[in-house]
């Protein structure tokens, strides 16, 4: 609640409050994707990423974003 950031990331200096964001953030120096799905194998550096809907199995996109336009 006080806002400290103890958790430090020396290459770019980013500080973090918990040590979890900070690991997560590390992967990105280090491309560990540690959590896959299956099929089609796609992998991911954060564990929250497998609970959302699977749309970049489906292709869905739902958010349209007017002109010119186009989905995500």
């Amino acid at each position: 609640h006080t806002g400290a950031k103890p958790f430090g990331c020396p290459p770019r200096g980013k500080r973090f409050g918990h040590s979890s964001t900070l690991t997560t953030h590390r992967r990105l120096h280090t491309g560990e994707r540690p959590y896959g799905c299956s099929p089609p194998g796609k992998t991911f550096t954060n564990p929250s990423d497998l609970s959302n809907p699977p749309r970049s199995h489906t292709g869905e996109r739902p958010y349209p974003c007017p002109p010119p336009p186009k989905r995500f």
